[in-house]
């Protein structure tokens, strides 16, 4: 693999319950709670299935004090932190405190008076609750407008700035920014210009980036560029629907970049040689290879023709033709079975290698 056009960024470490952030920890993966917060029980089965999908830390909007009171059974059943979604009302942002929250994302400038922000920031240094300075174009404040005439990168960078500002004037440090626009260059430009300025962590992301089918694109452009420059310590990628889906896309991203552990799946994408179903046995090999942690490379191929070849860069491989197929380990044939028995066959070779 080709090295890294820039070292990974060096920041400052924080923690959100146990897992680390920045100070050149890995990657963490992000995702949102889509369930009524106020449901404790959906949100807590939500959770526990975006744990599965490889979460590693969830967000749960908090939009009134019924919602802040349910984090503390939130908190009780989930298996990964859980940070507090807040805007406007620094009581709910209090009321997540009281309940055992392990981060809190706000915009300090919008939770109102200086003396109410003094009141959040006194509760989460108590506990040591690290907070996310959240910017987001969509909502800059007025005078930042009017100065720029857009939501352009600059205005991000200064809002942040000045947000970071404001928490650190009450001695809290113990913090995280996201600087996140809809569109990929001005979200690149701004994570970039605000990495020159700052060593706090970064959450990275694009923000409404749209359904899967335009939303993993953009995130994959996006977040690809910023992580292959050395810019991100945690991220989410942010679709309308499921947010399993989230999660299994932000892993395939920081995979793709030799940056997580777990199955890559290549395959071919058929023509009119082939002749066995290969799209549904390399969707039924992504299924069964979902979570797992081996580093392992899986060539799906259709065809004598690249079969072989690919299947020498992967650390195991099938190809087939008319109802039968090779099975590879290394680039070396191991047997040749029915179709019906590759799949079995494959995931059985996984099982008992040891990388």
């Amino acid at each position: 693999m080709s090295k890294r056009r820039t070292s990974r960024r060096t920041t400052r470490l924080i923690r959100i319950g146990d897992v680390p952030v920045g100070g050149g920890s890995p990657v963490s993966v992000q995702s949102m709670t889509k369930t009524d917060t106020r449901d404790w029980q959906a949100t807590a089965r939500q959770i526990k299935a975006l744990k599965r999908a490889g979460c590693d830390i969830i967000r749960v909007a908090v939009p009134d004090m019924e919602a802040a009171v349910a984090l503390g059974r939130i908190k009780k059943a989930s298996p990964i932190p859980v940070i507090a979604d807040i805007h406007f009302d620094w009581r709910l942002a209090l009321e997540a405190v009281r309940q055992g929250i392990d981060g809190l994302r706000i915009n300090p400038g919008n939770i109102g008076a200086e003396w109410k922000l003094r009141e959040v920031v006194a509760a989460v240094r108590d506990r040591a609750i690290p907070v996310r300075v959240g910017v987001n174009a969509g909502s800059l404040e007025k005078g930042l407008l009017a100065k720029y005439g857009h939501p352009c990168a600059e205005a991000l960078v200064e809002s942040a700035l000045k947000e970071v500002a404001l928490l650190e004037k009450f001695g809290h440090s113990m913090i995280k920014v996201s600087l996140k626009a809809s569109n990929v260059p001005t979200t690149v430009d701004a994570y970039r210009m605000f990495a020159e300025k700052s060593d706090y962590p970064l959450h990275i992301g694009i923000s409404e980036a749209g359904p899967p089918a335009v939303g993993i694109v953009k995130s994959a452009v996006g977040l690809g560029v910023l992580l292959w420059e050395g810019i991100g310590d945690t991220m989410r990628v942010s679709l309308t629907g499921n947010p399993v889906q989230e999660v299994r896309t932000a892993r395939q991203i920081l995979q793709s970049l030799g940056m997580a552990k777990g199955a890559e799946i290549i395959s071919c994408p058929t023509c009119g040689r082939t002749t066995i179903d290969i799209q549904r046995l390399a969707d039924q090999v992504e299924k069964r290879l979902r979570g797992i942690q081996k580093p392992v490379r899986v060539a799906v191929m259709g065809c004598v023709v690249n079969g072989p070849g690919e299947a020498s860069e992967a650390d195991f491989g099938v190809t087939g033709a008319n109802g039968s197929g090779m099975l590879f380990k290394k680039g070396k044939v191991l047997r040749t079975v029915r179709e019906d028995e590759l799949l079995d066959e494959l995931m059985k070779e996984i099982g008992k290698w040891r990388p």
